[in-house]
């Protein structure tokens, strides 16, 4: 009797740890403290499809509906507020055909919301599900915002949400003077470890905005968010952030080959079903790349050959060989090195040509990604990664000191 009781309880044990935990956002948060913080105020609000809460219902409807809000205009950034711009493409400004309010773009000439879009507002709310990664635009976007309310007087409150990387990832250099763009905006490291909230805080705190301004900023915490959380623990739905982050894990995937991507998107899986999620190229071996990329004992990931055409793009249609990328062990994984690691690897196979080959139109991209052109101008030395291992690491650990004490949670 005491074994079966013992081991229904250990199977219930399991069954607890097997479901996902439920995390709520900032905007359930927000929801269910019935929008104490938005009340008697005219409300601008940032955001895209990605602004929803656990029922999938956005938070531009959610805020225009409630009787205790005042929602008088929303703001686009890249990909626009509801999902309808590709990667890059200017976001102009609209009305929305659902609430008829106008939306202003910060994502085409202007990217920095100007004194007249953001006339007659009090509050700016900024809701949106981010990746974790520098050059993804959404943190640029919501530094600019922070720095024009300051400006002119204006509220920010930010609705948190999940880093899909976690809180415990620090990777990459920081940007350094002559590399700031809408892609690097501020200096901190290509993987940055903080959620929305936590991010602005730190800009906020540290005299990052323009002129050292400061804005009066709230967060409205998540509730059961920790920093050793996976997205998928979280219980939450994954909304695309935007058409090559179909899924979660794609932000780890955009995070490992994203830089690499910037000299050619077909060389990384976009054009084809697996974006961000491939290394090949239209004149290696992709069965022996596969064999030499796994005999380098990366932790935490196993490479797999792989055969395509890409499907759109530069090179739509021509013959494609390289690997797949599959995590064993996400926690252990050095992400952004695999990309190295791959051109280390193709340059070793084919020393006459390299991934740089033809794609100097695009080194200007590369360096702003990673935030200094040392970092390819050593690497194109040797084609090593062991030459900008220290460049690469150096800044990270660093800056987790000092971002710990902006934390928002554990």
């Amino acid at each position: 009797m005491k074994k079966g009781i013992a081991i229904l309880l250990l199977f219930s044990v399991l069954n607890a740890c097997a479901q996902p935990i439920k995390v709520k956002t900032g905007l359930e948060v927000l929801q269910e403290n019935n929008f104490s913080v938005l009340k008697g105020k005219k409300v601008g609000l940032i955001t895209n499809p990605t602004g929803v809460n656990s029922k999938l219902k956005s938070t531009t409807d959610i805020l225009f509906e409630s009787k205790e809000v005042n929602l008088v205009a929303l703001y686009g950034p890249e990909h626009g507020v509801r999902g309808n711009f590709t990667a890059g493409a200017h976001v102009g400004a609209e009305t929305d055909s659902k609430t008829g309010l106008p939306v202003f773009s910060l994502y085409g000439k202007t990217r920095k919301p100007t004194k007249e879009m953001l006339q007659g507002i009090d509050v700016l709310v900024y809701d949106i599900q981010d990746i974790g990664a520098r050059s993804y635009t959404f943190i640029s976007t919501l530094g600019l915002a922070m720095e024009a309310a300051a400006e002119n007087n204006i509220e920010v409150v930010v609705l948190d949400r999940p880093n899909p990387l976690g809180g415990n990832r620090f990777e990459g250099p920081l940007v350094e003077e002559g590399f700031f763009s809408f892609v690097s905006q501020y200096p901190i490291p290509y993987i940055y470890g903080l959620t929305p909230g936590e991010f602005a805080t730190y800009i906020n705190e540290t005299g990052l905005l323009s002129n050292g301004l400061k804005c009066k900023l709230s967060v409205v915490k998540m509730e059961g968010w920790k920093r050793s959380m996976t997205f998928e623990q979280t219980g939450l739905p994954w909304v695309p952030s935007s058409p090559h982050i179909p899924r979660a894990n794609s932000s780890e995937y955009y995070a490992m080959s994203g830089i690499l991507g910037e000299l050619d998107g077909n060389m990384i899986g976009v054009g084809y079903t697996l974006p961000f999620e491939i290394f090949a190229t239209n004149w290696l071996d992709g069965e022996e790349l596969a064999k030499r990329m796994n005999n380098l004992g990366l932790e935490g990931v196993l490479f797999r050959p792989i055969h395509f055409k890409p499907y759109y793009l530069s090179k739509k249609e021509q013959e494609f060989s390289g690997v797949q990328v599959y995590f064993t062990d996400k926690e252990k994984a050095k992400l952004t090195e695999i990309q190295f690691r791959f051109a280390e690897v193709a340059y070793q196979m084919k020393p006459d040509t390299s991934v740089f080959e033809g794609a100097e139109n695009r080194f200007d991209m590369f360096d702003k990604v990673c935030g200094t052109d040392k970092i390819r101008k050593e690497f194109m030395k040797n084609y090593k990664f062991s030459d900008i291992e220290a460049l690469w690491n150096k800044d990270a650990l660093v800056f987790k000191e000092k971002a710990k004490k902006y934390f928002l949670y554990k």
